[in-house]
């Protein structure tokens, strides 16, 4: 099973008032386990980013400027995606921007995601799992014990490495969530990956030697009430009704 988790960064909230994706950032997991694949790449927009886009995730107009478009990284992006479940946290605003650059982009092999991938949003099952509480990123690692320390501002990249860690708690975890090998609390890469400074739209990675995320083992007063519940449930059913 290949899943893929996904997350952008934008110049404002409507594709259909001419605004475009500026950041993609994907992280791969397979069986439910983190390869250490990953796509990232600043896009520039060919329009200016608006400026309370820039306060949540700090990305500049002049870093952008000599950043690839949208048309230049379409095919590798989509390659990668391709044939993969997608996981997304609101997941119809990332999936409604990606459709439209495919749109403007007009290429007779990409026609839309859902044409080559399926998609989970996870803020929709966060909503049933939690109804009536806050399910936004950062709510739900502090509700499953996600570190999400570094994330100061929103960034693609980073927000895929945290929602892949949210993701597996929510559904159950995994047996190693550490995050690929090289790892470090800042990344290496920007842009097409080199290395330098901290600057305006620079990627903060997790940590790979984080504190590991806690598992509630039952004690043992609740393995004996569980067991003497069987016994009790055996004796008035006949048998497990399960």
């Amino acid at each position: 099973m290949r899943q893929v988790v996904l997350d952008t960064e934008t110049t404002g909230l409507d594709p259909k008032t001419g605004h475009r994706i500026i950041e993609i950032g994907c992280v791969e997991l397979v069986n439910r386990k983190l390869t250490g694949r990953h796509y990232h790449q600043y896009i520039n927009p060919q329009r200016e980013v608006d400026d309370g886009a820039i306060e949540v995730h700090g990305i500049t107009n002049e870093f952008l400027q000599d950043k690839p478009v949208f048309a230049q990284i379409a095919d590798e992006f989509m390659a990668f995606c391709e044939g993969a479940e997608l996981v997304i946290h609101n997941a119809p605003f990332d999936v409604g921007f990606i459709d439209w650059e495919l749109k403007l982009l007009g290429s007779p092999r990409w026609k839309s995601v859902a044409a080559h991938c399926s998609v989970l949003d996870t803020l929709a099952l966060a909503r049933e799992k939690h109804p009536g509480q806050k399910n936004n990123l950062d709510a739900l690692c502090k509700r499953y014990f996600v570190d999400n320390s570094q994330r100061d501002l929103h960034g693609a990249l980073l927000d895929a490495e945290i929602l892949a860690d949210v993701y597996l708690m929510m559904t159950g975890g995994q047996t190693d969530l550490a995050l690929a090998q090289g790892g470090d609390s800042r990344s290496e890469e920007r842009g097409e990956g080199q290395q330098g400074e901290a600057s305006p739209g620079a990627i903060y990675r997790l940590s790979a030697d984080r504190a590991p995320l806690p598992v509630q083992q039952a004690s043992a007063a609740e393995l004996e009430a569980h067991r003497e519940m069987l016994e009790l449930l055996e004796k008035s059913a006949g048998k497990h009704f399960w």
